[in-house]
């Protein structure tokens, strides 16, 4: 099995450059129904599972079918692997949430709106954005637990898509404006609780938010364990991929 993991495009529309190198990325994507019938290329990565991490858009706010025109482009191509057979599985960030109505409800997408588990080649994977590990940054977690209370989501209901669209950049900018730790930091809050996870039977803990692509792996009772953070598509344009049970941390270059 072929499973690649990723996160933090924090994607803005089509003159983004996170967009356009996902673009180019997806591209290379196929699912293994489309092998052996001449669609293949020699540079394709053939993937059976792709889990997006959380904050692949820089703001979501949606209803029904209606999306922000400028991310149309990157879903057909999520559709169109999963119609090859991928399966796309999205983790909710702190940037991208109420994801379900459209992912879920047009796409037959599946939407975590935090924590997902998943069992690939026998190992027990948990994965997640990970905002809410660092229980200690309590400003966030108010204003995340008030971006997802039932009054947002009875607003976002209620308000035109125009007007939508402008409070969820506003909000986006309100998120990014609250202090955060340094990376080092976080990946160390963020490694303790991959411990604990261990601990409670998980053989690989995979998480966003953290902008520093991290991939350690080591013996915990005789098994071993993996840890990553994700990175993300602005500076490292940063994957995770997991092939037959093993991990493996790779850099797309736009340019190949």
């Amino acid at each position: 099995m072929k499973a690649i993991f990723l996160s933090d495009a924090h994607l803005k529309g089509p003159d983004d450059a996170a967009q356009q190198k996902l673009v180019r990325f997806f591209d290379r994507l196929r699912g293994r129904g489309e092998e052996g019938n001449g669609l293949t290329s020699a540079d394709a990565i053939i993937v059976d599972l792709m889990v997006i991490a959380g904050d692949f858009f820089d703001f979501w706010f949606g209803r029904g079918d209606a999306v922000y025109p400028g991310f149309q482009p990157v879903i057909d191509q999520i559709a169109a692997l999963k119609r090859q057979g991928v399966r796309i599985c999205l983790c909710e960030g702190n940037h991208d949430f109420f994801l379900g109505d459209y992912f879920t409800g047009k796409l037959g997408i599946e939407v975590y709106p935090e924590w997902a588990a998943f069992d690939i080649d026998g190992l027990r994977v948990l994965v997640s954005h990970g905002d809410t590990v660092d229980r200690g940054n309590r400003k966030y977690l108010a204003l995340r637990g008030f971006l997802r209370s039932r009054f947002a989501c009875t607003l976002q209901r209620l308000l035109p898509q125009k007007l939508l669209w402008r409070i969820a950049r506003f909000s986006s900018d309100m998120s990014k404006g609250i202090p955060g730790m340094p990376e080092d930091r976080l990946a160390e809050i963020m490694h303790r609780f991959a411990v604990g996870k261990f601990q409670e039977g998980y053989d690989a803990v995979i998480l966003g938010h953290c902008h520093k692509p991290i991939l350690q792996e080591a013996i915990y009772n005789g098994s071993l364990k993996s840890f990553a953070t994700l990175g993300d598509w602005i500076a490292n344009d940063s994957y995770l991929s997991c092939h037959d049970g093993r991990f493996s941390m790779n850099r797309f270059s736009p340019e190949e």
